[in-house]
């Protein structure tokens, strides 16, 4: 984040926003300005490319389920956008810890022992490593004990629009971030690559909630899509991963999509529309 930090202070911060006593290296105003572009950067990711999901890529034939709620996109929004303003808080710590040097993020290739080989394994690593922490932390959320406390306002939702990627209680999910911020503290990551993958992780949370069940033949059982997703909210116990299938067949609840099948959303809304026109 000093990258972002950075360009904010030289083109905004500095000259048009913080008198000329408080100094770019001042704590405080670190935090103030990491909490700002925090908020807004999620926002941004959020209502940006979930609005171009919802318009370009959702079905909105989806609407018609009757599972689909009344004004759901409506609450979505506003769970969403309450949740990252909660998230943002505690989110904001970690930023400015990693600000302050006390990760092991790095500027330059040259300083990765193993060169653009180690940025290749890296980004590998982070994606292994955040799919079998959030697997992990995803499936204690639904516990019988903490459940109905945390998760359950995400699984309002059952089938979900693009909007309900980041509804969720904020505990929840902060929690279900935390692997991408602690992988750079564990392992070395290039700053620039810890912000792509970054934006990468909530486009992606954002596209298995679109409704495009579509999944590449041999992918299906390795890649965590919206198909695999959509049977997490409506059956509850399976299909816990974020990108891939992996621990989920490990761990006894994969599930394969029900829409791959003939039996999703789509195809409960032609039956439905086909009974209607049966009974005119």
């Amino acid at each position: 984040m000093d990258h972002v930090l950075n360009i904010a202070d030289n083109y905004i911060w500095t000259p048009y926003v913080y008198p000329a006593s408080w100094p770019e290296d001042w704590a405080p105003r670190q935090i103030i300005s990491l909490w700002v572009l925090t908020n807004l950067g999620a926002l941004l990711i959020y209502l940006g490319f979930g609005a171009i999901s919802f318009y370009y890529v959702f079905d909105h034939k989806l609407m018609k389920h009757p599972q689909f709620i009344e004004n759901q996109v409506r609450k979505e929004i506003q769970l969403g956008i309450a949740s990252i303003f909660w998230m943002s808080f505690p989110t904001v710590v970690l930023f400015f810890v990693e600000i302050k040097g006390h990760s092991q993020l790095y500027d330059n290739i040259s300083e990765s022992s193993l060169g653009w080989p180690g940025v290749y394994l890296s980004i590998a690593g982070f994606l292994f490593f955040t799919d079998m922490c959030i697997y992990w932390i995803h499936r204690s959320m639904h516990h019988r004990s903490i459940y109905k406390h945390f998760h359950k306002q995400h699984h309002i939702f059952k089938i979900p629009s693009p909007f309900a990627s980041h509804a969720f209680h904020p505990l929840d999910g902060f929690l279900q971030s935390l692997p991408y911020h602690v992988y750079p503290f564990i392992f070395p990551l290039h700053k620039v690559v810890y912000l792509s993958l970054f934006v990468f992780v909530n486009i992606w949370t954002i596209s298995i909630h679109d409704g495009d069940y579509r999944i590449p033949g041999p992918l299906i059982c390795l890649i965590n899509g919206a198909a695999h997703h959509v049977d997490h909210h409506l059956f509850f116990n399976y299909n816990y991963g974020q990108y891939f299938t992996l621990w989920d067949h490990l761990g006894g609840s994969y599930r394969h999509p029900s829409a791959l099948l003939g039996r999703g959303p789509h195809d409960h809304i032609r039956k439905l529309m086909a009974e209607a026109a049966c009974t005119q």
